[in-house]
């Protein structure tokens, strides 16, 4: 029997109280035909009522499409939600109290449908830790109507962890391109391949109904097994939707680029307007180093993509976004998640098992508002609930993270001239505030772990410290006291900050392809006196030549000399790389350096490859070779030798 039926006989299937999660990211992978089918149902007969929704990415429009299509009082109770900016018609329900709304990490929810498909109780994760998913804080809630507690706080191993409770999916709809009459789904002209799978597992394992929607039928048994994706068995209903229904995203029906059937020519994307807005997305591609796995967030931070283009770096980097997309120029607006000329894609879920265990090397995120204490929200703004997407996997995991965004806002005007930055007219919203309103980032924690955390503005760059934010750099034709300092609610820590590279504020490219080739050592050690430690940064450095050693050595004697006593020090080794030709002697370097100047030392690295030939490297010169996976526990070996 075939499985091909009529959207609305599909939507029949839906009883009153039902557990419903719906697949798709934006505006990409959207079952619109399944949600207009819901819509009309509801709105025709009040039918069915007091739904669950769940979803991991925003999915709508910002108007009347995707998941807005739901946004009607009674027929939804609750929503499990990752992001609530494209959503506005739900959002308002949410923020008049009419349904019990909740606010997950994308991540977080990606992996409850797998563990819900698995049969286990819920999620155990590290992520939202600090944050306002953190029930210490608001445990996700974000309304009053949401009053029950669906996040706990628990001990494991000495630590805390969090736990979301998981359970059954009544109804799943998800998104493919060609089904066969049994139910095999194929994807080959999706953008993404999504949590199609993980979802339609879970709905089948707790006994619920998996609706797919796709936009051909084909012959029974006429898919090549090897592209079928979702196995038919696991499938109860295919929907043949209308090409309305079906586009790849809201943007445009179909891309050859976005499925991986073609690639175009990257010299046609148009370069950006040179802006303060463009200053700010340059100086984020500063901080690019090569081979780095590097994930651009929603709104500015996706134009770091079209930086590296523009600079011709993208070979030297892999840009990703967090629906599981690699390679390529990750597109902005309507498209956003989506790559064009990407060269692998993996699934949702998976994509957050890589994020959510430190895989990222760099991550480019904005910010909304930001408080002296490092912490970023990026989720709620008074009577607005954007809600965090995968704000928190990816800030909270990535070894270096750059939020970037303009000074102020609403009305910020500024021009560049004769290479230096004119404020005309400031904006009318200060986004560096006393305290945020809600936490999405915790400075404090990222401050402990000694990570790399850059908040870079057209007008100045902030570096978080263990005790704060300090300013680092300072555009020209900026005047600190006035268009800086008198504007911040707090205290930055302030010793002697440079010039924002000359490069920022001139029409031609800034040769980045040139400037990865730099070490850039100068900038990579951090001696801190009253701890009498050193901190060597060579994360992403790439060591070429005998001058690159003779660069090092003086650079790292230069500090040290003066202080005329041993150190302690800890050395970031990710992502690090050395020409094999010199790697003997930067090795016998590196011994040199631990014998004239250090009291104890540690090192560390997440690359597994890395630290066994760094510790067998230096156990052949007998000098310490134990190689710690994180910082945290480089820090910890220290204190405890």
């Amino acid at each position: 029997m075939s499985k091909v039926i009529s959207a609305a006989d599909a939507v029949e299937l839906i009883q009153d109280g039902d557990v419903i999660a719906i697949s798709g990211y934006g505006t990409n992978g959207v079952p619109e035909k399944l949600l207009a089918g819901l819509e009309e149902r509801f709105t025709e007969t009040g039918a069915p009522g007091d739904l669950t929704l769940m979803f991991a990415g925003g999915i709508g429009d910002g108007k009347e499409r995707g998941l807005n299509r739901l946004g009607h009082e009674g027929l939804l109770k609750r929503v499990i939600g990752g992001h609530y900016g494209l959503i506005p018609k739900i959002e308002k329900l949410a923020v008049d109290n009419r349904i019990e709304a909740y606010n997950f990490p994308e991540g977080v929810i990606t992996n409850l449908y797998r563990n819900i498909a698995a049969g286990k109780s819920g999620v155990l994760s590290h992520v939202g830790l600090e944050t306002f998913v953190d029930p210490r804080l608001e445990g996700g809630k974000v309304n009053a109507a949401a009053e029950e507690d669906l996040v706990e706080l628990l001990q494991l191993n000495g630590g805390d962890v969090l736990y979301f409770r998981a359970d059954p999916i009544n109804i799943a709809f998800i998104r493919g391109t060609t089904a066969g009459p049994d139910g095999n789904i194929s994807l080959e002209r999706e953008a993404l391949s999504l949590e199609n799978l993980a979802l339609a597992m879970a709905a089948h394992n707790s006994g619920g109904i998996v609706i797919c929607q796709v936009e051909r039928i084909a012959q029974l048994n006429s898919i090549d097994p090897r592209h079928v994706r979702i196995p038919g068995f696991m499938v109860d209903c295919v929907v043949l939707a209308e090409p309305e229904f079906h586009m790849q995203n809201y943007a445009e029906h179909y891309n050859p680029a976005l499925s991986g059937e073609i690639r175009v020519p990257l010299e046609s994307l148009p370069p950006m307007d040179l802006d303060e807005k463009k200053v700010v997305v340059r100086r984020a591609a500063m901080e690019l180093t090569p081979r780095a796995i590097v994930n651009l967030g929603v709104g500015l931070a996706s134009s770091v993509g079209n930086i590296a283009a523009e600079e011709k770096i993208s070979d030297r980097i892999m840009l990703t976004v967090d629906p599981g997309v690699y390679g390529g120029v990750p597109l902005d607006g309507y498209g956003f998640g989506a790559s064009l000329n990407f060269t692998a894609s993996i699934d949702h879920a998976s994509q957050f098992d890589f994020i959510d265990g430190g895989g990222l090397d760099i991550a480019c995120l904005g910010f909304a508002e930001c408080d002296g204490a490092g912490n970023v929200n990026a989720s709620r703004f008074a009577s607005r609930v954007s809600g965090c997407g995968g704000f928190i996997n990816i800030s909270q995991n990535s070894k270096k993270v750059v939020f970037v965004g303009t000074f102020t806002s609403g009305g910020l005007a500024a021009r560049i001239e004769d290479g230096e930055l004119r404020i005309e007219t400031e904006g009318k919203y200060r986004k560096f505030v006393d305290a945020v309103g809600q936490v999405t980032f915790a400075g404090a924690c990222a401050g402990r772990e000694r990570r790399t955390v850059l908040y870079v503005t057209e007008r100045c760059v902030f570096q978080l410290r263990e005790d704060g934010l300090e300013l680092t750099e300072v555009a020209p034709g900026v005047d600190l006291r006035t268009q800086i300092l008198d504007l911040l609610p707090f205290k930055p820590i302030v010793f002697d900050p440079k010039p924002m590279a000359a490069a920022l504020f001139q029409p031609a490219v800034m040769g980045l392809r040139e400037r990865m080739s730099d070490i850039g050592i100068e900038d990579r050690i951090d001696y801190t006196p009253q701890t009498n430690t050193l901190f060597l940064d060579f994360a992403g450095m790439r060591v070429q030549t005998a001058d690159d050693l003779v660069r090092i050595k003086d650079a790292v004697e230069a500090v040290l000399e003066p202080i005329g006593k041993r150190v302690n020090a800890i050395v970031n080794y990710d992502s690090f790389w050395v020409n094999p030709d010199i790697a003997d002697a930067y090795l016998d370097l590196v011994r040199h350096v631990e014998e004239s100047y250090y009291f104890k030392v540690s090192r560390y690295t997440t690359s597994g490859f890395m630290r066994i030939k760094l510790s067998r490297g230096l156990e052949d010169r007998q000098v310490t070779s134990d190689v710690a996976h994180s910082y945290v526990d480089a820090a910890r070996s220290l204190s405890d030798d």
